[in-house]
């Protein structure tokens, strides 16, 4: 299987949206008189990280973006907080003309899927959390996350980029060969490796720390909410992800067996049938 052959047996298209003055990188498929569902990536991601999840997902419509300074997307020069990045998904929310959607956020994309649910509550449907980002602040995580990235990016050395993607995954087979190179050629486009230490801002402790969301913030979240974790995420213990569900009014947590930090990828077909669970109820709760 390849990212092609993953998105191959729906319509799909991938272009650039002005959000901003931002230039975004959009994947767009699925049925565009339906819901938007938009998935968010991780820190040093991209939307290829969900080629796994478009094509069940079509009956609605189907954004995957690169978010603020990552993938293909627009670099302002300056350290990236989560403000900015909600700023950026506003942004492009009203530059494609969506007025509530549904937020699927993968770490760092959790993190501002969550900001933007409690700042921009009427721009929210429901949310979904995997393996999110930004209830703790964890000095040894995030040091890996910084070395390992900055060593990818600053070496040409395509096995660096297989450490840093394979480090996601409980089993490094899903991190295929495809992804390898396509997470090479973005961490080595010239401006990508010129605005790195902006897009790892966060893992400063100071400027993470102001930015974390707090237990007072999560329990202020009142749409529907879906947590799904990693039982071998390397980014965030399951302790986390319990007392997220705690903070979070009525959210409901799924725990995945010999997962890494990418559940909707490496466990797709779990992964999948459960979100559109979720999003049929998520619909006809009015939430």
């Amino acid at each position: 299987m390849s990212i092609w052959t993953d998105l191959s047996p729906v319509a799909f298209r991938v272009e650039f949206v002005d959000a901003g003055g931002v230039r975004t990188r959009a994947l767009r498929a699925g049925d565009p008189s339906a819901e938007p569902v938009v998935f968010l990536h991780g820190t040093s991601g991209h939307l290829e990280a969900f080629s796994r999840n478009v094509v069940a997902h079509a009956a609605y419509d189907v954004h995957a973006i690169d978010m603020l300074g990552h993938g293909y997307t627009g670099k302002p020069d300056r350290p990236y907080e989560i403000a900015d990045y909600v700023r950026h998904l506003v942004d492009y929310f009203d530059a494609v003309g969506i007025e509530r959607a549904h937020i699927v956020g993968e770490s760092l994309g959790g993190w501002v899927g969550a900001r933007t649910a409690t700042t921009q509550p009427d721009r929210v449907r429901s949310l979904q959390l995997l393996c999110a980002g930004g209830t703790v602040a964890n000095p040894a995580v995030m040091d890996r996350i910084r070395t390992s990235t900055k060593e990818a990016v600053t070496s040409d050395d395509v096995e660096l980029t297989r450490k840093r993607l394979r480090l996601l995954m409980a089993d490094p087979a899903d991190a295929t060969e495809e992804l390898v190179e396509v997470r090479h050629a973005i961490y080595h486009a010239p401006d990508f490796v010129a605005n790195v230490d902006n897009l790892l801002s966060l893992q400063d402790m100071a400027r993470r720390q102001r930015n974390l969301l707090t237990p007072e913030e999560l329990g202020r979240i009142t749409q529907p909410t879906l947590i799904v974790w990693g039982r071998q995420n390397p980014f965030g213990e399951v302790p986390e992800a319990a007392a997220m569900h705690e903070n979070i009014p009525g959210s409901r947590l799924e725990l995945f067996d010999a997962c890494g930090h990418w559940p909707q990828h490496e466990q797709a077909d779990r992964y999948n049938p459960i979100s559109l669970e979720f999003l049929r109820k998520a619909a006809g709760s009015g939430g």
